[in-house]
C-alpha cells in the first residue's frame, strides 16, 4: 500500500487522534474500581479474561464498570463459555445494563470448558440468538502466534470476518510489522477497521506484580502466544526499567487513515496512572 506522506504538524494532528479516544485494557483484579478511577469519565474500558479468573469475573466487573457510566467492552472468551445457554445468559447480562460491544478471542485456556473450541464457532452460536450487539470484535496477530500458523491464522479470520465489525491485534512493538501485517489482511478482501494493540507505560515491578496475580500459566502463555515481546524486552532494557509507547504510536499515526486505523487499544497491565499521565501529556504538548 503507497503511502502518503505527512507533513509534521499532520503527523502530530494524527497522533493526538489516535490518543485522543483509546480503549483501555483492564484486568478485573480487586484494584479495578481504583485503577479504572484514573480515566475520564465515559472512556471505553475493555475487561480481560483468563484461566486464572475465570469469565464470571469479567462479567461481573463489565457489569459494574457499565453502570458507572463507562463504555465497557468485555472480553466474551470462546473457550470459557460452557454452551449456547451459557452464552444467552452472559448476553442477557451484557445488555441489561446496556453494554453494546463485546470482543471475541478464543481463550488461553488448554481445554475448553464447553463446547465452544474456537472463537468462530462460538460467533456462530452467537449469530443465533436474538441479542444483538452493535461492536462485535475478533483478534489479529501482527507478529504471529507460537501455537498457529500464519495460514491458520488467516484461514480463522477469513472465516470470522463477516460475524464481526472491527478487529483488534495482540501487542506488537514495531510500527512496520503492524503495517505490514494490515496489508496482508486488506489483501485478502478484509476491511474491518483496525484497533492497534500497543502497550501503555510499564514498570518493571508492576509488571512482575501484575504476573504474580495472573498466575505463572497465565503469563508464560501470554508471552508465547506474543512473540512481540521480544521487541518489548529490548526496548524496555533500552528504557531503563520504564516503556512508553511514543515511537510506537508516531510510527503508526501517519497512516492511520489509509491502513483503516480505527484507534488505539491500549494493554495497561493495570498501571493506568502512570498511561493516562503519558497519553494526556502527549495532548498538551
Amino acid at each position: 500500500m503507497a503511502s502518503k506522506e505527512l507533513t509534521g504538524s499532520e503527523s502530530r494532528a494524527a497522533a493526538e487522534s489516535l490518543l485522543s479516544d483509546p480503549r483501555f485494557e483492564l484486568m478485573p483484579f480487586d484494584s479495578f474500581d481504583e485503577q479504572v478511577a484514573h480515566l475520564p469519565d465515559g472512556a471505553t474500558v475493555t475487561i480481560t479474561a483468563s484461566p486464572q479468573l475465570e469469565l464470571e469475573a469479567t462479567i461481573a466487573t463489565a457489569e459494574e464498570a457499565a453502570e458507572a457510566g463507562y463504555e465497557v467492552v468485555p472480553h466474551v472468551s470462546a473457550r470459557y463459555v460452557r454452551g449456547p445457554d451459557h452464552l444467552a445468559e452472559i448476553c442477557e447480562r451484557l445488555r441489561a445494563v446496556g453494554i453494546t460491544d463485546i470482543f471475541v478471542p478464543g481463550g488461553d485456556r488448554e481445554e475448553p470448558i464447553g463446547e465452544f473450541e474456537s472463537a468462530y464457532d462460538m460467533l456462530v452460536a452467537l449469530n443465533d440468538l436474538e441479542y444483538e450487539f452493535e461492536e462485535i470484535g475478533i483478534t489479529g496477530y501482527p507478529e504471529g502466534h507460537d501455537f498457529l500458523s500464519e495460514e491458520t491464522l488467516a484461514a480463522a479470520m477469513e472465516k470470522k470476518a463477516p460475524y464481526a465489525t472491527y478487529i483488534a491485534t495482540q501487542l506488537c512493538y514495531d510500527p512496520n510489522a503492524v503495517l505490514a501485517w494490515i496489508d496482508g489482511v486488506r489483501d485478502r478482501g478484509i476491511d474491518l477497521p483496525i484497533e492497534v494493540g500497543i502497550p501503555g507505560v510499564m514498570k518493571y515491578e508492576k509488571l512482575l506484580s501484575i504476573s504474580q496475580k495472573v498466575g505463572v500459566g497465565d503469563s508464560v502463555r501470554f508471552l508465547q502466544k506474543t512473540t512481540g515481546i521480544v521487541g518489548f524486552i529490548k526496548q524496555f532494557i533500552g528504557s531503563r526499567g520504564r516503556y512508553r509507547p511514543d515511537e510506537l504510536v508516531d510510527g503508526l499515526a501517519p497512516h492511520a487513515e489509509e491502513y483503516g486505523i480505527r484507534g488505539l487499544h491500549i494493554y495497561t497491565f493495570n498501571q493506568v496512572s502512570d498511561t493516562e499521565e503519558w497519553r494526556l501529556g502527549r495532548l498538551d504538548a
